[in-house]
C-alpha cells in the first residue's frame, strides 16, 4: 500500500502551481492536498479547493479573502482560512504536512520556507530567491532539521538527477542551460529599444511576468548560478552557463573523469516538479515523451555577457557576499515591476540593479539582516 503524501502549495494559482495539482490528479492515491496559498486569484483558488477538498487555505489580502469565501460558499467540510506571509508560515507548519512546495514569486517565499524547516518539513522549492536571497541559513537550516530541498527548476532538478550516485566531490563542472531569451540573437544597439510586450514573448517557456522579464534579460540565469552553488555545494567558478535555444537539455554535470552526464526532456514544467514530488521513484503519469527524431538539430553556446551583464553581477554579489545577493535580488524585483510600468527602459533595468549594489554594504546574512537588506534594497530601486 503506497502511503499517501500530505502537501501544501504556497502560490497555488501561479504556473507552478496549477502544474504541481496537475500532476496530484495524474497520480491518483498519492496525494492529499493539505493546504493552499494564493496571493489574490480567489476564483481559481475557490475551484482549487473544491476539486481537491482542501481544509486549509492562505490568501495574500483581507479583500482576496472576501472574494474567495463569496465564491467559495458552502462545504460539506470545514475551510480554516489564514491571511498574507504569517498565512503562509501557518499552512507551512501544520502537525499533518509532510512535502511543502513553495512557487510563490520573489524573497516572500522565505520565511514560510524556514519555517516550514524549523518544524522538520521537506521543501520542493521553485522559488529561487529564497536560495539567492539567504542562501547559508537556509541549507544550514535545512541540514540541521535533516530537511530535504527538492528543486523544481528545470535545470536544478536536470542536476540533481545528473548527481544521482555520484560519488562526493566528483563533480568538475556544473553546465547550466539557458533558453537565451527573446533576445539572444537582438543587437545591443537594438536593445535600447525594447518594449515590455517584446520581453515577455518567451520563445519556449509560459511563465509569469518576473520571470519572463528575468528570462530576458539572463537574471533568471545569473540568479540560478547562485542557487545551484547553495544546492550543490559548490563554488561559482565550478557553475558555466550554456545557452542552448532548444531547451531539451535542461543542464549537464561534467565529472572529473572528463564524463559529462546530461538529462533531456521536453520544455514541460510537469517532469521535474512531478520528479520533486516523488522522489526518488519515477512513476507514469501520463505526461508526453520525447522523440530524439525530431530534435536532430541540438546547439549549444556561449553567453554574451556584453548583452547581458546579469550573469556578471551574480558572480560579484557572491564574490562580496553576505547581504549582497539579496539585494540584487531585490532591486532586480523592483526595477522589473519598474520596467513593465513603463517606469524603466530594457537597459535601465540592468542598470537600476547595478547602481543599488553600489550604494550596499553587505553584512552578516542573517534572517533580520536579509529582510531589511531586502526592504531597502526595493525602496532605493523605486527611488532611481
Amino acid at each position: 500500500m503506497t502511503n499517501i503524501k500530505r502537501i501544501v502549495i504556497l502560490g497555488c494559482t501561479g504556473s507552478i502551481g496549477t502544474q504541481t495539482l496537475d500532476i496530484v490528479r495524474r497520480l491518483p492515491g498519492r496525494f492529499e492536498v493539505v493546504g493552499l496559498a494564493a496571493h489574490g486569484n480567489a476564483e481559481l483558488l475557490a475551484s482549487q479547493v473544491q476539486e481537491f477538498r482542501v481544509p486549509h487555505v492562505s490568501l495574500g489580502s483581507d479583500g482576496a479573502l472576501s472574494a474567495f469565501r463569496e465564491r467559495l460558499g458552502a462545504t460539506d467540510w470545514n475551510v480554516e482560512t489564514f491571511l498574507g506571509v504569517e498565512g503562509m508560515c501557518s499552512l507551512s507548519t501544520l502537525p499533518e504536512v509532510d512535502l511543502v512546495v513553495v512557487s510563490v514569486a520573489g524573497a516572500i517565499g522565505i520565511k514560510p520556507t524556514h519555517a516550514a524547516l524549523n518544524c522538520g518539513k521537506d521543501i520542493a522549492l521553485a522559488s529561487k530567491e529564497v536560495l539567492v536571497a539567504a542562501g547559508a541559513p537556509t541549507m544550514e537550516l535545512a541540514r540541521t532539521k535533516n530537511c530535504a530541498i527538492y528543486p523544481i527548476d528545470s535545470e536544478h532538478s536536470a542536476i540533481f538527477q545528473c548527481l544521482q550516485g555520484a560519488p562526493a566531490k566528483s563533480i568538475e563542472r556544473i553546465l547550466l542551460t539557458a533558453s537565451g531569451g527573446p533576445f539572444r540573437t537582438t543587437s545591443r544597439e537594438d536593445l535600447q529599444h525594447v518594449t515590455a510586450a517584446q520581453a515577455l514573448k518567451h520563445p519556449t517557456w509560459n511563465m509569469g511576468g518576473l520571470v519572463t522579464i528575468n528570462s530576458a534579460t539572463l537574471m533568471n540565469k545569473a540568479l540560478e548560478t547562485i542557487e545551484a552553488k547553495w544546492l550543490f555545494d559548490v563554488e561559482m567558478d565550478e557553475i558555466e552557463v550554456v545557452v542552448h535555444p532548444q531547451s531539451i537539455v535542461h543542464s549537464m554535470v561534467r565529472y572529473k573523469d572528463g564524463s559529462t552526464i546530461a538529462q533531456l526532456g521536453l520544455p514541460d514544467m510537469r517532469l521535474p516538479i512531478q520528479y520533486a514530488l516523488i522522489y526518488p521513484e519515477r512513476f507514469d503519469s501520463g505526461l508526453p515523451r520525447m522523440e530524439l527524431s525530431a530534435y536532430a538539430n541540438l546547439t549549444f553556446e556561449a553567453p554574451d555577457e556584453t548583452k547581458f551583464p546579469s550573469l556578471g553581477l551574480a558572480r560579484h554579489a557572491v564574490a562580496q557576499g553576505g547581504t549582497m545577493p539579496a539585494v540584487m535580488n531585490a532591486a532586480n524585483e523592483a526595477a522589473v515591476a519598474r520596467f513593465l510600468r513603463g517606469d524603466l527602459s530594457y537597459p535601465g533595468l540592468i542598470g537600476c540593479v547595478e547602481e543599488v549594489m553600489a550604494a550596499h554594504t553587505a553584512v552578516e546574512p542573517t534572517f533580520e539582516n536579509i529582510l531589511e537588506a531586502d526592504a531597502w534594497a526595493r525602496t532605493y530601486a523605486e527611488s532611481r
